[in-house]
């Protein structure tokens, strides 16, 4: 998976890691992938609303190691 833009949410609380996404996802071109790292659990539940509101759609999630990752697709 080539990611175009990656962003370290790392030890951010809700709602920064969304509002950063969204302001990255919005100069991106359609179609590019955004990778989010973060360290807040609610971040898990928060993509995926913030992915149903939007449009924009939550290719994957993975937790490891206590970090959560989630790649999105801009719409």
């Amino acid at each position: 998976m080539e990611v175009q833009k990656e962003l370290d949410t790392r030890g951010l609380n809700c709602p920064l890691p969304i509002l950063k996404a969204k302001k990255a996802l919005a100069e991106m071109a359609s179609g590019d992938l955004l990778r989010v790292v973060s360290t807040d659990a609610g971040s898990l539940r928060d993509f995926q609303a913030f992915a149903r509101q939007t449009g924009n759609e939550l290719v994957a999630q993975e937790t490891t190691n206590g970090e959560y990752l989630h790649v999105m697709r801009r719409r």
